[in-house]
């Protein structure tokens, strides 16, 4: 639905997602599964068609199958995986993928030969998808034979709107159109203004979560710090039509820099240069046809004429990644956590494995099911894997420079591509399938941290896999074999009951112990070795109890629509909503602001851990008295409900 329209009022929940794209929709998701109420904010008033992402890496594909979220989308089983629908789900042609950037398949490149084609493999030892690295042909990204796609290619706004049915579909309240003014966190919870076209709403919530881009208002007002990495290269993007000269489809380096070309719709192009003699003096001007004609022309020492543009873009090689992705009560993810050089197309894979990371622990924090430090966990395993793409696009940076003194370097890549071994650790790493989790402890076996691949399963209920049963979200005890059955881990695990679930199954060639706790996202917390599961049960979810119970969203009460406004104008309807509730009665200024980054502010929570104890109490057992959002008079609900 489209025109200008507005909301205005008052909002209580239990978080608030700011930023209503992939990453923010998938915290969304997780949060409502789990029965937590989720409001989400979005300035954009309908999901953009503005070329963006189209690339998800094997690791973000794999933990979103398990959670059921890419149903629909790609379809997996003994054969591989592959893509449902692919003119619908915008699989793009040949070349480059990045809808700014600079990834995709490695086809049309200079260097390289031998790089599979494009396609969607994944079928294991001899499939996969040809793939680049720093311009360089030779990788291939491949996955297990049980697993879905290697490399799905899918435009992002197709994945935002899947997701974002999905949400609406759990009872997520998706507010359009909402742009975050003002970030606050008190000891009591979060209070996130924003203002519409008509009005303004304040939504008041126990924590909140920033997806909001590169340009994060969350990462700005919440006091956090970053570790920034300068730009050092220039680069622009379009969709363009070429009227003189010639542009073959592929990646074209020269001495003075790159042109990546695809074709686009319409009969025009896309192009994407990148200049390599430093960074862009007017990085904040928009670009023109004109500019992006030059710079072509310049860098392939040939006049190229160029006309009627979609859409440009301006981008760069500044990189940045959040010191901390918590302060307190409040958490980035995505793009507001994390920001690097395009290349590879990594950034929406390592926003949604934010999404799902975060998702889960902070909806068992909400939901009381949290043990110490679970929260924090979330820093501690997601930071370092931005850091680290960092660290390899960076490098690829390196490898594109068009200088002589680096043409040794790139030799040594070709042949390190070509040679087998060498291009496998490139993919596990770009596919970020080579994650492991830091560890717990001194002492810890091989199989903790790793991510269970999908293997079968034989139960006494008949045949499953790994993918089937993390489809309800509930953490796995599985017992292997006569080991497991009789290794007293089920007596361990008793005290939450509730909250795991045990499964015997036949023993698994490859599995060499006796019983494994696997996390909702299908890593590894545990498996069987000199100790048992308990204190690992109670490190993730808290002291043993029987009382817990995983209730999934669609056995809970529905969330109460959103009530008419009783006043037309912003002020008067803040005014009327925060007279009508005690709870809100301090005036806003009030709520105490976030402490400087490194602080002691007893009015922000302690970084250090939310223990289930200190965890602020369910929604259904806060006040009964609800505030129910206004919105502007006239104003259909379809609107701020959700796109569409």
């Amino acid at each position: 639905m489209t025109g200008v329209l507005g909301v205005s009022g008052v909002v209580e929940t239990d978080v608030v997602v700011v930023g209503g794209g992939p990453v923010g929709l998938v915290v969304a998701c997780e949060l409502a599964v789990r029965g937590v109420r989720v409001v989400v904010l979005e300035s954009e008033v309908v999901v953009s068609a503005r070329p963006r992402a189209t690339t998800v890496h094997a690791r973000a594909v794999q933990c979103l199958v398990r959670r059921g979220y890419l149903g629909g989308l790609v379809e997996w089983g003994a054969g591989g995986g592959r893509l449902l629908d692919g003119d619908r789900t915008g699989v793009p042609g040949p070349g480059c993928g990045e809808g700014a950037g600079l990834s995709g398949d490695a086809v049309g490149m200079p260097e390289g030969a031998g790089v599979p084609g494009p396609g969607l493999g994944g079928s294991g030892v001899g499939g996969g998808v040809g793939f680049h690295f720093g311009g360089l042909g030779g990788l291939v990204v491949s996955a297990p034979g049980l697993e879905p796609v290697a490399v799905l290619k899918c435009a992002q706004e197709v994945l935002e709107s899947h997701f974002e049915v999905r949400a609406r579909g759990l009872g997520v309240r998706v507010l359009r159109g909402c742009r975050v003014v003002g970030v606050r966190q008190w000891r009591g919870g979060v209070v996130v203004t924003a203002r519409g076209a008509f009005g303004s709403v304040v939504c008041r919530g126990l924590f909140v979560v920033g997806a909001d881009g590169a340009r994060s208002v969350v990462r700005e007002q919440g006091g956090f710090e970053s570790r920034v990495y300068p730009a050092t290269v220039s680069a622009l993007a379009g969709d363009v039509r070429v009227e003189g000269g010639v542009l073959e489809v592929g990646w074209h380096r020269t001495e003075r820099g790159w042109i990546v070309v695809k074709e686009g719709v319409g009969g025009r192009l896309r192009l994407r240069t990148v200049n390599c003699g430093g960074p862009c003096a007017r990085w904040r001007v928009e670009p023109t046809l004109e500019e992006l004609r030059r710079e072509v022309s310049w860098i392939a020492g040939r006049e190229v004429v160029l006309g009627e543009p979609l859409w440009l873009s301006r981008f760069s090689d500044f990189s940045r990644v959040a010191s901390s992705y918590r302060r307190g009560r409040v958490f980035l993810a995505g793009d507001a956590a994390h920001v690097h050089f395009p290349v590879g197309g990594q950034g929406l894979s390592t926003g949604l494995l934010d999404a799902v990371d975060l998702g889960w622990k902070l909806a068992f924090a909400v939901r009381g099911w949290a043990g110490e430090g679970l929260l924090d966990s979330y820093d501690a395993e997601r930071r370092p894997a931005a850091q680290r793409v960092i660290a390899h696009t960076r490098a690829q940076v390196a490898l594109m420079r068009p200088g002589p003194e680096l043409e040794p370097l790139r030799a040594l890549f070709v042949e390190l591509l070509a040679g087998g071994g060498e291009a496998g650790v490139l993919a596990s790493m770009v596919s970020a399938q080579d994650t492991v989790l830091p560890a717990r402890g001194q002492h810890r076996g091989y199989w903790e941290g790793r991510f269970l691949p999908n293997v079968e399963l034989v139960t006494g209920e008949g045949r499953t896999d790994v993918i089937a049963l993390l489809g309800g979200g509930r953490p796995l005890l599985l017992l292997f074999g006569a080991r497991g059955a009789g290794g007293g881990f089920e007596e361990q695990a008793r005290g939450w009951a509730g909250l795991v679930r045990v499964v015997r199954c036949e023993e698994v060639a490859g599995l060499d112990c006796a019983a494994l706790l696997v996390r909702p996202d299908g890593y590894i917390a545990w498996a069987s070795g000199r100790e048992g599961p308990a204190g690992v049960l109670e490190e993730y979810f808290g002291a043993a109890t029987h009382s817990r119970t995983h209730t999934p969203a669609s056995t809970l009460s529905a969330t109460p629509a959103l009530k008419p406004a009783l006043t037309s104008t912003p002020a008067m309807a803040l005014a009327s909503a925060t007279a009508q509730v005690p709870a809100l009665a301090p005036s806003l200024s009030s709520v105490p602001a976030l402490a400087p980054s490194g602080s002691s502010s007893a009015s922000a929570v302690p970084g250090s851990a939310l223990s289930a104890s200190a965890v602020p109490a369910p929604a259904s057992s806060l006040s009964s008295a609800r505030v129910s959002a206004r919105v502007g008079v006239g104003v259909p609900v379809g609107w701020w409900c959700g796109w569409g």
